[in-house]
């Protein structure tokens, strides 16, 4: 019946997450925003001469995923800590 309706998502407390899984999020957190950085920056963008199209284009972007995530795996420019801070703060608080 419709009167029966479970009660909103937002009611129930979020499950608490172990310290090493926050960490796994901020470091993919930052290695998303270092993406972004380096795609803007033109890192991995192919000279005219290939042509390579849109298939260049999307294997590129993988390429800079990882060289980001490697890059946050290996301190970044400390976001992923900042972050990581920040989520075990809410997590306790």
């Amino acid at each position: 019946m419709i009167s029966e309706v479970v009660a909103p998502a937002q009611s129930m407390p979020a499950p608490k997450l172990p310290d090493e899984k926050l960490r796994e999020v901020a470091i993919e957190l930052e290695a998303t925003f270092l993406s972004e950085m380096l795609k803007h920056a033109g890192v991995g963008k192919a000279p005219d001469g290939f042509g390579g199209g849109a298939g260049e284009d999307q294997f590129a972007s993988f390429l800079r995923l990882e060289q980001a995530r490697e890059m946050a795996r290996q301190g970044g420019i400390g976001l992923a800590e900042t972050l990581f801070e920040a989520l075990k703060e809410s997590q306790n608080g």
